[in-house]
């Protein structure tokens, strides 16, 4: 059943990635224009957040079973379609049911784990989880994606995922009876679910295009932002009422530990994705690396980051060391990974990056597993798939706002520090007169009267260069200041939280 439920979860990493590697030959084999290809991203990520919403009246209308393997084949399913359709119309449908069942996939499947296993063993059990839904996206599946594109075609990355969903189905399918994660919900929202719908298709397609279209300064880009934060906030309102037939319950939000790591883990959702975004681009796009040599870049950090999970499984299930304690170590490990990585240049290699990134493993490592079992450990039977499906929107939801800040930061960062350095690149000083010279010397077979117009260009190129990796530098600075700007946030929150706690009790 472990292993079935963390295939499951690699089969949903392989496909929610397969875009950000296969993005321009899927482009050309697709002839599908920028705006067009756009949308198989909105698609799979805002089904995405819908199927963390549904899986609680799923799991209570189907069982908790029958939902996990219906998805696991679903899933499956679908990743062999898309790899069969040329048509990017129909490519984006079947991102739509594969970003639902694999969102489906996600939640039922981390609470069959918490429902099936006594609670000691639990850390080593969301470990093996952790494994599929956060290291594997983090560090496997780049190295594999980039050399299938690198030897075949993107068909084969969503082949990868059918084959590692069948497995994963046949496992959980040979586990026999699964304990049922019962949810206590009623019918279904219709209007609350048709708002949630909008909300996330809306905000999904500001957080992926926003910095396309510089945000604000596209009217496509205010009204969407408009319509999507105005549905969801008519969403938690109905969330907030009286009526029995919740689609989601926040009643979790009582309970003291969930709130606090649900905020933590929206916090860490940006860090782990946005650093996942930035090491890869800056790999490819300042250090001349092609996408096999990126992951092979990430790789070892994901050997370190499982390592640090299970350290710290066997530290809570052998010492009774609270899972909080292990937090503060990896965001301070985890920083100093993200700053090392600031010191990098364009010509870094990966022998220079190679401690930051091994760091960064370790302190996710160290982080992530905790936030689980503090968020999830300690909630009541019943409203436990709640709490699944909220602890993966945050992680999700963070992730998305880390990635499109961080876009948005390069692009800002990128054309401001061109325009800087170029403004020191002046006719008559001594320094350029040299550097032009430099060059002109290496340009040696060239016509003289070309000499120096060549030597202007190289000159201008180096400058632009210069401007993108100091974007970069700052970029993972962001990262880094990122907790340094939280911590007394958080700090202070969970101040809040346990002096509420002393006047009310969970329900």
């Amino acid at each position: 059943m472990i292993v079935g439920i963390g295939l499951a979860a690699l089969a949903e990493a392989v496909a929610s990635t397969a875009l950000s590697t296969g993005r321009l030959d899927m482009i050309g084999d697709t002839h599908a224009t920028p705006d067009e290809f756009a949308w198989l991203d909105v698609a799979f990520v805002s089904a995405k957040f819908t199927g963390f919403a549904m899986t609680p009246w799923l799991v209570n209308r189907l069982s908790g079973a029958v939902t996990l393997r219906a998805t696991t084949g679903l899933l499956a399913l679908f990743c062999g379609l898309a790899a069969l359709t040329p048509h990017v119309d129909l490519l984006t449908a079947i991102r739509v049911l594969q970003g639902f069942a694999g969102g489906v996939l996600l939640v039922c499947g981390q609470t069959v784990l918490f429902q099936s296993f006594h609670p000691y063993r639990q850390p080593v059990v969301q470990s093996f989880f952790a494994m599929g839904a956060v290291v594997a996206p983090a560090a496997f599946v780049p190295l594999t994606s980039g050399w299938i594109i690198d030897s075949w075609s993107w068909n084969w990355i969503f082949l990868t995922a059918l084959a590692a969903g069948v497995v994963a189905l046949a496992l959980i399918v040979a586990a026999g009876q699964l304990k049922e994660a019962d949810a206590a919900s009623g019918g279904l929202d219709w209007p609350c679910l048709t708002l949630l719908i909008v909300s996330a298709v809306a905000l999904t397609y500001v957080l992926n295009q926003g910095s396309r279209w510089n945000w604000l300064e596209e009217s496509r880009i205010v009204v969407l932002a408009s319509v999507g934060t105005a549905a969801l906030a008519m969403v938690v309102l109905s969330l907030f009422g009286s009526h029995k037939d919740k689609l989601i319950d926040l009643s979790v939000f009582r309970h003291q530990d969930f709130a606090f790591a649900f905020l933590v883990s929206f916090v860490a959702g940006f860090a782990l994705n946005g650093s996942a975004y930035i090491i890869p681009s800056f790999a490819v796009s300042v250090l001349g690396m092609t996408a096999t040599e990126a992951g092979w870049l990430l790789l070892p950090s994901g050997f370190l980051f499982i390592a640090a999970l299970f350290l710290v499984a066997l530290l809570l299930r052998f010492t009774g060391l609270p899972p909080i304690a292990t937090v503060p170590f990896g965001v301070l490990i985890f920083m100093a990974a993200m700053w090392m990585l600031s010191q990098s240049n364009g010509q870094s290699g990966a022998p220079d990056m190679s401690l930051a990134i091994l760091l960064r493993g370790v302190g996710l490592g160290l982080l992530f597993l905790s936030l689980t079992l503090i968020a999830l450990a300690g909630l009541p039977q019943a409203t436990l798939v709640f709490g699944v499906a909220l602890f993966n929107v945050g992680r999700l939801a963070g992730g998305q706002i880390g990635v499109a800040s961080l876009q948005t930061l390069i692009d800002h960062q990128t054309a401001q520090n061109l325009s800087v350095l170029a403004a020191t690149i002046t006719n008559g000083r001594p320094a350029v007169i040299d550097r032009i010279a430099q060059i002109g010397n290496l340009l040696r077979g060239v016509e003289t009267a070309s000499t120096q117009k060549v030597a202007i260009n190289l000159l201008g190129r180096q400058i632009a260069t210069q401007a993108i990796v100091i974007s970069y530098e700052t970029a993972f600075l962001a990262i880094a200041m990122l907790f340094v700007a939280a911590a007394p946030v958080l700090i202070a929150y969970k101040i809040v939280l346990g002096r509420f706690a002393k006047h009310s009790t969970p329900a």
